[in-house]
């Protein structure tokens, strides 16, 4: 696997007017994963998505996919790149096999083999020759993948893929993108308002706010927290006196009760053995501890300040 990145944004800034849409956007994305784009409604993520594939020109800064300018060598660029905005648009009068010989047509070295193997791959083999009318938005969406990565790109590039399926849609999205990578090596982009579904789906994140990139992490970063104080839920008899006991030791950073027998302490790690051997020293039953680890949606809001779930 090569060490340069599929897709590499140096200094990315869109000015419309005197507006700044987009404000010196820089970040790699290597070969192989699942790379989502977070921000509120208007943050800048479907104008970046624009500028990568071309149909929006920068104002200042690179956009290389696999080496190639996509301002100055558009070609040789977009040759790597299978994309989808929102609802893939078919021929809705011909079966999902005809529509992709039809685009098959249009782009040079796509063999019947190929679309064989990506039918198999989004797993419509039993539908494929169904008029694409009779399909499901979430036969759809599958449909279009397949079309996108007829000409085998190097990277994948979903504006909000779910929007409209079910639970049921968006669990087979996000399972074939996993497999995608695996089986192809591809890199994918995603952008989606479902936080719950980013979480589950992708390698690393980048939250967007108001044009300006504020963080890039691995998913597991970003629900970890930060530093080294973390909040645990303990199941305790009594907890009247567990919290007593607890709030008086100094490295407690904060005790609350959350239900009937259940607490939530605030301390770092290195201070639960001690913190356990104190209650056990009362008598104090304790059932259970584990981590609350917050969820992408938390540290989301946290990050961009928006005190409210994304639409």
């Amino acid at each position: 696997m090569s060490n340069e990145p599929i897709i590499s944004l140096q200094h990315v800034t869109k000015r419309i007017g005197r507006t700044t849409i987009i404000d010196n956007l820089s970040f790699d994305v290597p070969q192989g994963e699942i790379f989502g784009f977070l921000g509120p409604n208007g943050s800048g993520k479907t104008t970046t998505i624009r500028m990568i594939v071309g149909l929006m020109s920068t104002t200042h800064g690179k956009i290389l996919i696999k080496g190639k300018n996509i301002k100055t060598e558009f070609e040789q660029a977009i040759q790597h790149v299978g994309a989808i905005v929102e609802n893939p648009e078919m021929y809705k009068y011909l079966s999902g096999y005809h529509n992709l010989v039809h685009y098959a047509r249009m782009t040079p070295g796509v063999t019947k083999e190929r679309i064989d193997e990506v039918v198999k791959l989004v797993k419509l083999e039993n539908r494929i020759h169904d008029k694409v009318k009779k399909y499901s938005l979430g036969m759809r969406q599958r449909l279009g993948v397949a079309q996108a990565l007829l000409h085998r790109p190097s990277l994948l590039i979903l504006d909000e893929p779910t929007n409209g399926l079910d639970p049921a849609g968006i669990r087979e999205l996000r399972d074939y993108l996993s497999l995608l990578t695996r089986m192809e090596g591809i890199t994918v982009i995603v952008s989606s308002h479902l936080l719950s579904e980013m979480e589950l789906m992708c390698d690393r994140v980048a939250i967007l706010q108001q044009g300006k990139l504020i963080d890039v992490k691995p998913i597991q970063h970003f629900t970890q927290g930060s530093g080294q104080t973390s909040t645990y839920r303990i199941e305790v008899q009594p907890h009247e006196q567990a919290m007593d006991v607890l709030g008086a030791m100094k490295v407690i950073q904060g005790v609350k009760l959350v239900e009937e027998g259940l607490i939530e302490v605030t301390t770092e790690r290195d201070h639960v053995p001690d913190m356990l051997a104190h209650l056990t020293q009362y008598q104090i039953r304790v059932y259970s501890v584990q981590m609350v680890r917050p969820s992408l949606e938390d540290r989301f809001l946290e990050i961009t300040g928006t005190g409210r779930k994304a639409e």
